[in-house]
């Protein structure tokens, strides 16, 4: 295959919302509550250091990986995460990894989200001694593994109520109680890799996925908790077929039967939602009220914008002119459409972020709350057990298409030829411990990158310093506005807030192109949208695919006060950052 020069690495971050009414004062720089014992951080930085991580890791224990031949568990994905080299697919008869892959850096933090749905299942129809493991479902599972894997995704991907296995036995009772050794198994490695001394080197978060996808429409939740204390099982999308009883029956689970235990749902990149996502409804069910928009806000502090099935900010043609809004687009609108071309849609406006930015204006209009406020992630959806693999030159797949034949060979490619290596997800917080990170990912003091490493700060305020790049950026960022994530109160003047945003190339990645603010506002009853570029300047690097030089001069640093042009006091608006690398070779 020839090399491809790609559209720029972008890096999307949610930055600063803006509404009229008035909102509390900026406490974003108080200290969190600590919730875990452990040795205090000698490396604590009260302005706040990004931490680079993936918060989406697919293991064994998931029953569509398990259909893929891949062996490595919790324990072995976040040896990954650290640094160690492992195995791949595919095994020769011995059992001995016929490739491996290693990350070039390791990750400061990462939470292996195997599928709560059939983790049970998994288990009786890969362990002889329990029973099921001779049933029909089971049998087809070991022996024809793609089959296997239709059947089981279907039993949660083509229905509104998805139901257990009949194997399962009454209530479920058997495949429950079978989940448990995996979800024991998932807790002990996160604690295994936790970094509890001074040294803070890494950080794990017991976490799951819960996989609801009716008619194939993606509306996965990765479920993240704040630290070791979790419910005996993880809630499914069997028990919760809706978001909102997925946090009901974890207010439960969690909240009240478990002391000190905290959670956070982050959706799932909404490319493949099938206009789901940012409906201002549940599927079948009556509009939003008040009620529900603020347990969304507050359940979903933060979104996953960016993986290896694509990108989801915008889409050129799609509610927009903006040509960089076809960075790693899918040619379809959900799962369905990956494997029968009966079910291609193309994707529509609620599939992508900006719109549910956006139609958030509108509904906080009408509800008074904003259920769409998120901060954004980005992460890699691996299914080998390899997080944080994001590099392009040596990108061996995530699971996302191979195919094992019974005799250990990988048929085609290792992915579908429109994937990509996946993303980070970056939180700036005080120290790299699970309290410090859990709380800035709940105040969405976070940003996603397509995989490079460029630090991003970005603050909004009213008073800020024309020369704010010359002076004490961050800490006056901190004392006078509020960083990313963060709601800006109304002013009691007409002046047009003003915006600092410092972006640094990545040291092992390419230099950076150009800084952009998108902004979304409401002019009566129609939002609009407007892209600014407020630093560097498009076209300043070039890509030879024939030697993939880079030429040109892109930038190390780049950083600007920027304020609104076109600023409306009685307006409500969003803000956010795109930064640009210099095109690469694909």
């Amino acid at each position: 295959m020839s090399t491809i020069a790609w559209r720029p690495a972008q890096t999307l971050l949610l930055l600063v919302t803006l509404s009229p009414p008035a909102f509390a004062a900026n406490t974003s720089a108080a200290p969190f509550e600590r919730t875990e014992r452990r040795e205090a951080c000698a490396d604590y930085d009260e302005m706040r250091r990004p931490f680079f991580g993936d918060l989406h890791v697919h293991t064994a224990l998931s029953f569509d990986a398990a259909t893929q031949d891949t062996r490595n568990r919790p324990r072995d994905a976040y040896r990954f995460a650290v640094g160690e080299r492992v195995g791949l697919q595919p095994y020769d008869a011995r059992g001995k990894a016929l490739r491996s892959a290693q990350i070039d850096r390791p990750l400061d933090f990462a939470a292996v989200t195997d599928h709560s749905e059939f983790l049970g299942e998994v288990q009786i129809c890969l362990t002889p001694d329990m029973e099921g493991y001779d049933s029909l479902v089971c049998t087809v599972y070991r022996k024809w593994p793609r089959l296997g894997f239709i059947l089981f995704g279907g039993d949660i991907a083509g229905v509104d109520s998805p139901r257990r296995f009949q194997f399962c036995g009454p209530d479920a009772r058997s495949c429950l109680d079978a989940a448990r050794g995996p979800w024991r198994e998932i807790q002990a490695a996160a604690e295994a890799a936790y970094d509890r001394s001074a040294a803070c080197r890494f950080t794990s978060f017991v976490g799951y996925e819960w996989t609801g996808a009716p008619d194939t429409r993606n509306l996965h939740r990765n479920v993240i908790f704040r630290n070791a204390n979790v419910p005996e099982l993880p809630v499914s999308f069997v028990e919760a077929p809706y978001p909102s009883e997925l946090w009901d029956k974890l207010d439960v689970a969690c909240g009240e039967r478990v002391s000190g235990c905290e959670f956070l749902a982050i959706p799932h990149n909404p490319n493949l939602s099938g206009g789901l996502m940012f409906l201002d409804h549940e599927r079948n069910r009556p509009p939003f009220d008040k009620r529900y928009a603020e347990r969304r806000a507050a359940n979903e502090p933060i979104l996953e914008i960016t993986q290896h099935k694509g990108e989801s900010e915008c889409q050129t043609g799609i509610g927009t002119t903006d040509e960089l809004c076809g960075f790693e687009k899918l040619p379809y609108d959900r799962f369905g459409g990956q494997f029968d071309p009966r079910q291609v849609r193309q994707p529509t406006r609620t599939n992508f972020v900006r719109s549910g930015l956006s139609d958030g204006l509108a509904l906080e209009e009408r509800l008074g709350v904003n259920p769409f406020r998120f901060g954004l992630i980005g992460s890699t959806d691996t299914h080998l057990g390899i997080p944080g693999a994001v590099a392009e030159d040596r990108h061996q797949g995530h699971g996302g298409a191979g195919i094992v034949r019974p005799d250990g060979k990988t048929i085609g490619l290792p992915d579908n030829i429109e994937f990509n290596p996946g993303g980070l997800a970056v939180v700036w917080a005080e120290e790299n411990s699970r309290d410090a990170l859990f709380a800035a990912m709940r105040r969405r003091e976070t940003y996603a990158t397509s995989g490079p490493r460029m630090t991003v700060r970005f603050f909004g305020g009213w008073g800020f310093d024309e020369d704010l790049c010359d002076g004490p950026l961050v800490r006056q960022g901190y004392a006078d506005g509020v960083p990313m994530g963060g709601i800006l109160p109304r002013s009691s003047t007409s002046l047009a807030p003003r915006f600092a945003t410092l972006a640094l190339q990545d040291a092992a990645g390419a230099p950076l192109e150009r800084i952009q603010i998108v902004k979304g506002w409401q002019d009566g009853d129609e939002i609009r949208e407007k892209v600014y570029d407020i630093a560097g300047s498009p076209g300043i690097g070039s890509v030879d695919t024939s030697t993939c030089k880079i030429s040109g001069a892109g930038a190390a640093a780049l950083c600007s006060t920027w304020t609104d042009p076109d600023f409306d006091p009685n307006s409500r608006a969003y803000y956010y950052a795109r930064v640009i690398e210099v095109p690469t070779c694909r």
